[in-house]
């Protein structure tokens, strides 16, 4: 279940509590959910009931209780909890995940897909921001060009144009770092933070865009050595446990959060691209990617997707693999929408 389809799901609890006079509101034109502040509180929240309480004349943890009761038992909802003041916590059950891994392998190169030119709504007052210092134009037309992908082709026309000395700024930094490193070290910070390029491009964990592509490679080669074995990915369970609560395949549990940030990372990709593309911000994509990847790379260390000596692959294997598949989708769209390559082996 993505952030998109999760909303949905809460605004037509919405819709069915004012129908049957539950809430006497004005039904909103859409919902809030991201995921919360601190661990333990669910994969997404919403303070949809502390929005509606003021209009609804009532308590926000009553109009909570109202939604919570409408919500629990959906379909890839396990259970809804209220937090606080009546903040909604939700929590997702193994089919949401699964099913959220299914789309984004259905969608595949089109999951994320930036908004249409003109779709992406106002941005930064004026378009983009104007950069100075250092790097200034190397830097425009890097940012330029990403823009124009994220549907902001108009916003983007100065950047991305052929300002006198702009392709030799940015051939000399290309030379020295290589294409890869130079375009991450012009986007990666924000709009009002200074560009720090390496001396050299360092191809190590450390290295930011080097761990974004290290960890691309990995999920590919998992799909590959799963290939190799006999069998391919098939969402489903990743967690692997048995109906008695023990492990299928004999090892201990995964740690669940690091599991849940990794989802969380899939699922709010599409908000990524179309916050960056709103804001003018691809800074915005190359974090998202670092995200990703860090909880890839952590879920795959403590957990291994493939069987291991002699053991069978089995359903939980193929979902494991699944999951580096759709993970290896997320990293490769992000990487191509920045120009940057997406290399199979590393």
């Amino acid at each position: 279940m993505t952030p998109e389809e999760l909303s949905r799901t809460v605004l037509c609890s919405v819709r069915g509590a004012v129908a049957e006079r539950e809430l006497s509101v004005s039904v909103p034109a859409r919902i809030v959910v991201q995921p919360p502040p601190r661990p333990g509180c669910g994969e997404y929240a919403s303070n949809v009931a502390l929005q509606l309480a003021g209009p609804a004349g009532l308590p926000a943890r009553e109009v909570a209780e109202i939604l919570r009761r409408r919500l629990t038992g959906q379909d890839g909802i396990a259970r809804v909890e209220i937090a606080g003041p009546g903040f909604l916590n939700f929590h997702l059950g193994g089919a949401a995940a699964a099913g959220l891994v299914a789309d984004v392998l259905a969608r595949g190169e089109r999951y994320g897909e930036p908004p249409a030119p003109g779709a992406a709504g106002p941005g930064r007052p004026g378009g983009p921001a104007r950069f100075v210092g250092q790097w200034a134009r190397a830097r425009e037309r890097v940012v330029g060009e990403v823009l124009a992908r994220l549907g902001r082709a108009a916003d983007a026309g100065a950047g991305a144009g052929g300002a006198p000395g702009l392709d030799g700024e940015l051939a000399s930094l290309v030379a020295r770092l290589g294409s890869d490193e130079a375009r991450w070290a012009l986007l990666r910070p924000a709009a009002h933070d200074p560009v720090r390029p390496p001396e050299r491009p360092v191809q190590h964990e450390d290295n930011p865009r080097f761990r974004v592509q290290y960890a691309h490679a990995r999920t590919r080669a998992m799909v590959r050595n799963a290939a190799e074995l006999g069998f391919a990915g098939e969402p489903g369970d990743v967690r692997g446990e048995a109906p008695d609560g023990t492990a299928a395949d004999h090892r201990p549990p995964q740690d669940a959060s690091t599991l849940r940030t990794l989802e969380t990372c899939l699922g709010t990709y599409p908000t990524a691209t179309a916050t960056a593309a709103r804001r003018c911000a691809p800074d915005r994509v190359v974090r998202h990617l670092e995200a990703t990847a860090d909880a890839y790379l952590r879920w795959q260390e403590e957990f291994w997707p493939l069987p291991v000596g002699g053991e069978k692959p089995l359903a939980v294997h193929r979902a494991r693999v699944a999951l580096a598949e759709a993970t290896g989708t997320v990293l490769g769209n992000g990487l191509h929408l920045l120009g940057i390559s997406a290399p199979e082996h590393v």
